[in-house]
């Protein structure tokens, strides 16, 4: 995940009432990482939520989509203060989401680096580890640490 997140795209406290709020909140973030138009990463988000709800279950979301003018894949990780409703398949509410930009013409990388997010999340014990971390270098670790733990 070093090569997708930095410690400026993690949300340790995030404030939202709603699935929308969430996903603005989310875009307002990458924006500031990328310079970026905040409506145009919404936008996307939103037309992705409308083909299939991107909560994966477990309360873990991983919302993304795909932009012109990226450089890279970009995460951004956020830990919700609350859990939202987010339409997800096991209809429970998420608490842990991870967004996921990339370059229009990224194809297999976009998809290599969605598989990499949702391999990591789907530990369960990792989980538990990031719903219990305090602050935004604490959640940046354990994002970070326990890929390079599983590459050794």
């Amino acid at each position: 995940m070093n090569d997708l997140i930095t410690p400026n795209g993690i949300l340790p406290n995030l404030r939202a009432g709603s699935k929308k709020q969430a996903l603005q909140e989310l875009a307002r973030k990458a924006a500031e990482l990328t310079g970026q138009h905040e409506r145009a990463i919404f936008d996307v988000l939103v037309e992705r939520e409308r083909l299939g709800t991107t909560g994966v279950g477990r309360g873990i979301a991983i919302p993304h989509g795909k932009l012109p003018g990226l450089p890279g894949v970009l995460a951004v990780f956020a830990r919700l203060e609350r859990p939202v409703d987010f339409e997800a398949i096991d209809e429970q509410p998420v608490d842990l989401m991870c967004l996921l930009l990339a370059p229009e013409t990224a194809g297999a990388d976009h998809l290599k680096a969605l598989a990499r997010v949702s391999r990591l999340l789907r530990d369960p014990v990792l989980c538990d580890k990031l719903r219990g971390a305090e602050t935004a270098d604490a959640l940046y670790a354990l994002l970070t640490r326990d890929e390079q733990s599983n590459a050794a």
